[in-house]
């Protein structure tokens, strides 16, 4: 059986060896290394993206599967989208083996059990409409393979993120995301530069879909949650920015409708 890339030895020997300086110079030039390694999977991104786009104008939603590092980055992708957006959080759902514990506390084990995600979709009444979007690393974890595989054969558009060539994950979806960016600069901790391109592309996957869902204006966050002071100060000079208000009646409107976009939306309906 052939290694993984995962798994494959550092480029770097006698790592205690190394000054401070050293230690940080090597792991910021393997870092350097996974822009390009995205570069080469847009069009997959792209591909399930406006797949997505379309499921979710008609009810769908996206899930993230995945366990350890991979979870816990589904989890806070999904958890960033409802402030920023003003969706609610049934949305873009993140589910991690071993469940909310596993987030601050490892529940490696759970990650062994093919069926457990598949139970855990269907208390979400999932449907064809809706998009899975297993992240592994190693593309061969089997609580993420089995709920991809489980998910496709109900007729659910399926995806994945992992760093490993031709893996079991890669098989069992639709659009297969192989990001490749070679040995960790520390021999397998993928949470090292897997990590970094996993959430780089979900950052992408999810920004994406709210723009092309209308949830953005020219380039402004125009129906992001106002839970605190520093967002309500941005909402304010958007609008001011937008329309040219005094500052006190943007604050005002702002305070009467509760979003910049209703703000917008009115200004524009008095004009």
């Amino acid at each position: 059986m052939s290694q993984k890339i995962t798994e494959s030895s550092s480029n770097y020997q006698n790592l205690e060896q190394m000054s401070v300086g050293e230690l940080l110079r090597g792991i910021h030039q393997e870092d350097k290394k996974v822009l390009p390694a995205i570069e080469r999977v847009i069009p997959q991104i792209e591909k399930l993206v406006s797949l997505i786009v379309e499921r979710m104008k008609v009810g769908g939603r996206l899930f993230y599967v995945g366990a350890g590092t991979s979870g816990r980055l589904g989890i806070l992708d999904a958890s960033e989208i409802p402030p920023t957006y003003g969706v609610g959080y049934d949305l873009v759902i993140g589910l991690i083996a071993g469940g909310d514990k596993a987030l601050r506390i490892a529940v490696e084990s759970a990650e062994d059990d093919e069926n457990l995600c598949w139970k855990e979709l269907q208390d979400y009444k999932v449907s064809k409409n809706d998009t899975v979007v297993g992240i592994a690393a190693s593309g061969s974890t089997p609580y993420v393979v089995g709920a991809v595989t489980h998910s496709r054969k109900h007729g659910m558009l399926t995806a994945c993120i992992t760093n490993n060539l031709k893996t079991p994950l890669a098989r069992e979806v639709d659009i297969p995301i192989e990001v490749i960016v070679g040995p960790e600069f520390v021999t397998g901790s993928t949470r090292m530069k897997a990590g970094t391109a996993q959430k780089l592309i979900l950052n992408m996957i999810t920004t994406s879909l709210m723009i092309k869902l209308d949830r953005v204006k020219g380039n402004k966050m125009v129906n992001m949650q106002l839970n605190n002071r520093k967002l309500i100060d941005r909402g304010v000079r958007m609008i001011v920015e937008e329309t040219g208000i005094d500052v006190d009646v943007a604050a005002k409107m702002l305070e009467k409708y509760g979003s910049v976009k209703k703000v917008l939306d009115e200004l524009r309906n008095q004009g």
